[in-house]
């Protein structure tokens, strides 16, 4: 009878434990993936046309956003 408590309180604290070290472990790995690769923002957008040597306007900038944050 008393095995069969421990039995179960151990399980429920695997389990509580094993939440935590989920969440703790996916929050770390999110966090690396934003840091390798970060949202695209408008100072990106600018960089790129730059980078290509055109010019950009601010609805070009505006519509390039609207498309990348559509597409999510």
């Amino acid at each position: 009878m008393v095995a069969s408590w421990v039995a179960i309180v151990s399980g429920i604290g695997g389990l509580i434990v094993g939440g935590v070290a989920a969440f703790f472990i996916a929050r770390w790995w999110f966090m690396k993936q934003i840091k390798e690769n970060p949202p695209i923002n408008e100072k990106m957008i600018r960089a790129m046309f730059a980078s290509m040597g055109r010019p950009c306007s601010e609805k070009q900038i505006r519509e390039i956003m609207r498309n990348v944050n559509s597409q999510k």
